[in-house]
């Protein structure tokens, strides 16, 4: 038995080999997979909630241009007009109904000077400018609440309760306001309305973005997600609880949230605790109309489900790996047996030949198995082996020459395809816009017929006396709804393919400028753009006209944009010659910022943007492509600092014909 000790001992050193990956190398790849697993779910979690903080910030600014827009369209109708001509009493009684009408707490029509304002107030309307109405928040004390309205300072009021890690603080309770201050100057007037909301308490606005962002598939209240706005550091208005049916208003945010956010002005990103829970939570600063910071707007969830799942997941990981090795060892004892029974058998045999029996045999002349071959094949078989491993390299070397080439092919192709299917994403968008404003145009050319109709049916009923002194009124008001009947004319053409999909027709590049502005008018004017337009001789080209707008919208977009703070658009139309060839060439230069170097490279690439918070990054990209379908390019130049300037040039409409007909 003594010669068994070894092979036992080698059976023991190859179990141990063959265990070795599994009971070591596999939990320590598994914790660095689970430890890189936890990070990237903990960077979902923060991901998640600063998708969900940006949902309530354009929530918060949509009210903000709601509000703006309607008072803008109060203070401008003729409804208001007329009222204004009646009196006092009958004026205030239509201000009153106009309130409750779009859910402000309060509506004014006053002078910029009046001394019966608020501070803010009247710091707000002194910016007013025509048509140019304006919106934000501002913070009201007790009395300014009480000038605007009986029960505002009130409802203002919130008794502040003792938070948990939050800065010292003495006050009793928050008598202060946040408003949505809404203002826009009356036509024709020194005077201006002024309306606002009271953001305290105002649990109205903080349910309608907590139930956007975090109601469930069923329709039933978020209970997991929270949303909150502070003051400051205090909750005026939120769906936090604490208890069940309480919201925990007059709570406080902890002192280290509220120095990074408030002082420092940073976004807050992480873990906090929340009144009485520990949620995933985002908060980002709130500003008045002057820039300052004036409180908080908070999105969060529980961690407690996510920190329950990921738990339960590397339990039944770790239970599951111990399963594995419970079940392999005893695999990994039978399948030893099997190999080393053969082997032990031959070490017998060898030891009975040294004790002098030299009949012994092992009687494995039937080779049945591997191991039995192993004395009468072993040479044969290691030249077959060294003949097999060179075909098989070279072989193998093949096979990676053939792998690599098919891999580029497939890259090339897959890229081609993702741009493809890009351009198909987008087109199905402009394709989408086109229907909706196609609509929204016929929808508009109704009530515009209404207004015309009527106004001639005024205009023949007034005297002769009346009609001279409303001439003016009429005459703008007709003068408008022709204005309105362009524009909605100049949509649908841009919205309304030709007659024949795709098809090139010839196109006077002066008249798609002139139909183009048209289009662009309220962003140059919301952007404060002087534009200067050139037209000179210009030969016809062969294009698809409303593609060419498109082009020409998306260039003037983007001009617009990059001067945000208000400059000079100047757009051209001229004959020019390209390698001999006639055509047509229009440029549209900016007075922005201008285009680094190491960019302007990749300005037609697709997904390439300088807006990531905005654009898709493929505007210019199709446009690139649709300007190449009819035979032009479309180039750039700018310097940083001094502009940017996009040229698009096309063959002329003849020269094509006869290119064709050669």
């Amino acid at each position: 038995m003594g010669p068994l000790i070894p092979m036992r001992s080698v059976r023991l050193r190859l179990l141990v080999l063959a265990l070795l990956p599994l009971i070591v190398l596999l939990p320590i790849l598994l914790g660095i997979s689970m430890w890189r697993w936890i990070a990237q779910f903990d960077d979902l979690l923060i991901a998640k909630v600063a998708s969900d903080l940006r949902i309530a910030e354009q929530y918060f600014q949509a009210i903000e241009g709601d509000h703006a827009a309607e008072v803008q369209a109060l203070a401008q109708s003729a409804a208001f007009v007329v009222e204004r001509t009646k009196g006092q009493e009958s004026l205030r009684s239509k201000i009153e109904l106009d309130r409750q009408r779009l859910g402000l707490d309060f509506l004014l029509y006053a002078s910029p000077n009046s001394e019966d304002l608020p501070e803010a107030l009247t710091t707000v309307v002194q910016g007013l400018g025509p048509n140019k109405p304006i919106a934000g928040l501002a913070v009201l004390d007790q009395r300014e609440l009480s000038l605007l309205s009986s029960d505002l300072a009130a409802r203002a009021s919130i008794p502040l309760v003792p938070t948990r890690a939050a800065r010292p603080n003495n006050d009793a309770q928050e008598t202060r306001g946040m408003v949505i201050l809404v203002a826009s100057q009356v036509p024709d007037s020194r005077m201006v309305l002024i309306g606002g909301r009271l953001l305290n308490r105002n649990l109205a606005i903080i349910d309608t973005m907590n139930a956007l962002i975090y109601r469930d598939s069923s329709g039933g209240e978020a209970r997991t997600g929270t949303t909150t706005l502070f003051l400051d550091d205090v909750r005026i208005s939120t769906n936090v609880r604490l208890f069940e049916g309480e919201r925990a208003l007059g709570t406080r945010v902890s002192e280290v949230v509220f120095r990074q956010v408030m002082e420092d002005g940073k976004p807050w990103l992480d873990r906090a605790f929340v009144v009485n829970d520990w949620y995933v939570s985002g908060y980002v600063p709130l500003k008045d109309i002057n820039g300052q910071r004036i409180g908080m707007l908070y999105t969060g969830f529980l961690e407690t489900p996510f920190s329950s799942q990921r738990n339960a997941i590397i339990l039944s990981l770790a239970l599951s790996f111990l399963l594995v090795l419970a079940v392999s060892a005893p695999l990994f004892l039978r399948m030893a047996q099997g190999i080393f029974s053969p082997l032990e058998k031959m070490t017998a045999t060898m030891a009975q030949v040294e004790a002098g029996r030299l009949d012994a045999r092992n009687n494995l002349s039937v080779v049945n198995d591997e191991i039995g071959a192993v004395a009468q094949h072993l040479d044969r078989l290691l030249d077959q082996i060294q003949e097999r491993d060179a075909k098989l390299t070279a072989a193998a070397d093949n096979l990676n020459d053939l792998v690599e080439k098919r891999t580029s092919e497939l890259r090339e192709a897959n890229k081609k395809l993702e741009a493809t299917f890009a351009q198909l994403v987008m087109s199905e968008k402009l394709a989408s816009v086109g229907e909706i404003t196609a609509g929204v145009a016929h929808e508009i050319n109704n009530p515009v017929a209404v207004i015309q109709g009527n106004l001639e049916v005024l205009r023949h009923s007034l005297t002769a006396d009346l009609h001279e002194e409303l001439k003016t009124e009429i005459d703008l008001i007709d003068m408008q709804t022709q204005r309105i009947n362009l524009i909605v004319s100049k949509l649908l053409n841009f919205t309304r393919p030709g007659e024949v999909s795709d098809a090139l027709s010839s196109v006077d590049v002066a008249q798609v400028v002139q139909d183009t502005l048209v289009l662009v008018a309220a962003d140059l004017r919301q952007h404060v753009i002087e534009t200067h337009v050139e037209h000179h001789d210009a030969p016809p080209i062969l294009a698809v006209e409303t593609e060419l707008q498109q082009v020409l919208v998306n260039l003037i977009i983007n001009a617009a944009q990059a001067m945000d703070q208000g400059g000079q658009l100047t757009i051209k139309t001229d004959g020019e010659d390209h390698d001999g060839r006639p055509g047509a060439q229009i440029s549209i230069a900016d007075t922005g910022p201008g285009i680094p170097r190491d960019r302007i490279d990749h300005v037609f690439d697709p997904f390439f943007t300088t807006k990531p918070a905005e654009g898709s990054g493929l505007g210019l990209s199709i446009s690139q492509a649709l300007i190449h379908r009819f035979g032009g390019i479309i180039t750039v130049r700018s310097e940083k600092g001094r502009g940017t300037t996009f040229f698009i040039w096309c063959p002329a409409r003849d020269n094509l014909s006869k290119e064709a007909a050669q």
